[in-house]
């Protein structure tokens, strides 16, 4: 059961949720890139060596079999970042959940939203990330970096509102 379903109230149904983009991986996959790199380069030097007994060759072996675990780290680090934040639109509020050991949610009323904004840049725009600025009533806008299809979100935040203000 995801955060969002765990703390629903009565009558609340999920009506949209997304994500970070895969972008947010890219830092993280490129040090992994390089470390795997670098631990391939000196476990072939290491060979070339030619398989002496001598204390060099053990600990280039064992220096890459640390580069490889550091890119291991790297990746998972980065997956666990990118599958800890969610921000889920139900019928009657936002919520944004970041992070997984120390947490931060919002949780924004529907009805208490004054605005919703949407920046893209424009290889933002190409591959479907941006950023979402959301605007209380009376409070201080929350911004979240690097979501996937921001557009969709803004539009399905801005049904949900126009379907409620209908039922009133």
């Amino acid at each position: 059961m995801s955060f969002a379903e765990k703390h629903l109230i009565q009558g609340e149904t999920i009506q949209y949720q997304t994500r970070l983009h895969w972008i947010v991986m890219l830092g993280h996959a490129g040090l992994t890139a390089f470390f795997v790199l670098a631990g391939a380069a000196l476990l072939v030097f290491s060979w070339n060596t030619g398989y002496s007994a001598d204390w060099n060759s053990h600990i280039l072996v064992w220096l890459a079999l640390a580069a490889f675990l550091v890119a291991v780290i790297l990746l998972g680090v980065g997956l666990i970042k990118r599958s800890a934040t969610v921000m889920v639109l139900t019928n009657k509020r936002v919520i944004v959940k970041t992070g997984l050991a120390s947490r931060r949610t919002i949780e924004l009323l529907l009805s208490r939203i004054e605005s919703i904004a949407v920046e893209e840049p424009a290889m933002g725009r190409v591959l479907g990330y941006g950023t979402v600025v959301i605007r209380g009533t009376g409070g201080t806008p929350e911004i979240f970096e690097k979501i996937s299809h921001p557009l969709e979100f803004r539009e399905q935040v801005q049904s949900q509102i126009a379907s409620g203000q209908k039922q009133t």
